[in-house]
């Protein structure tokens, strides 16, 4: 089992960047493939990143790609999501989520952008970009 904690959300003028934390407990934070996720008010949760447990792989939707990156550092337990260039349309609460025993025979893809897919979840962290 593991949980997740974000931080480093805050409000930032259009056009600033941010940088989530997801810092993960437990000893097999390298076994978890994580997706990080939004959710605006009064809307769906979104998928913004995904990587895998190696980090070698990455997938992005085209609302983030190339304005955002996702990492991990295994040996600290943290995975990051770098977010330049932010619009008032990236406002939402981030959730980070991981998933334990990620098919490797199935593109990350197709998978990732699924909330179903994830086992844990953290609390959120807020991010508001203001115009």
């Amino acid at each position: 089992q593991v949980q997740l904690v974000e931080s480093g959300g805050g409000v930032v003028q259009a056009g600033g960047s941010l940088r989530l934390s997801c810092a993960a407990s437990g000893r097999t934070f390298s076994s978890y493939s994580i997706g990080w996720f939004r959710q605006a008010t009064g809307k769906e949760r979104e998928f913004v990143a995904a990587i895998r447990r190696t980090g070698s792989i990455t997938y992005y939707p085209d609302s983030v790609r190339g304005r955002f990156t996702i990492s991990r550092d295994n040996a600290k337990n943290t995975a990051y999501l770098q977010m330049n260039s932010l619009k008032p349309e990236d406002t939402a609460v981030y959730y980070c989520a991981a998933r334990s025993n990620p098919p490797t025979y199935l593109s990350i893809s197709i998978w990732g952008p699924r909330t179903t897919e994830y086992d844990y979840w953290g609390q959120g962290t807020q991010v508001t970009v203001s115009s």
